[in-house]
């Protein structure tokens, strides 16, 4: 019995713990998108955030692009947003 006890609490903090905090990352990321940001979706498309629309409820809203090179823009689901791309030259302004 103990020793079942010792191997879930085991496969709790190998398994479960890290899922929380990337979830909880990826969350807070979200969050804190603003217009200008450079963005990478799920799908792989790179582009530049143009405006936010807030969703009601349950929905977690969209996100308008910028897509290069024709400057289409394209509307997301705000969880297909997979990273923030942090340009070398906005790190050293």
């Amino acid at each position: 019995m103990l020793m079942m006890v010792v191997f879930f609490a085991v496969m709790f903090f190998l398994l479960i713990m890290p899922q929380q905090r990337r979830q909880k990352k990826w969350q807070e990321m979200l969050a804190g998108l603003k217009a200008g940001d450079r963005v990478t979706t799920n799908g792989g498309i790179v582009g530049i955030i143009v405006s936010i629309k807030q969703g009601e409820g349950s929905d977690p809203g969209s996100i308008i692009l910028r897509v290069n090179p024709d400057n289409l823009k394209i509307e997301v689901a705000r969880n297909a947003i997979a990273s923030v791309t942090v340009d070398d030259s906005a790190k050293k302004s």
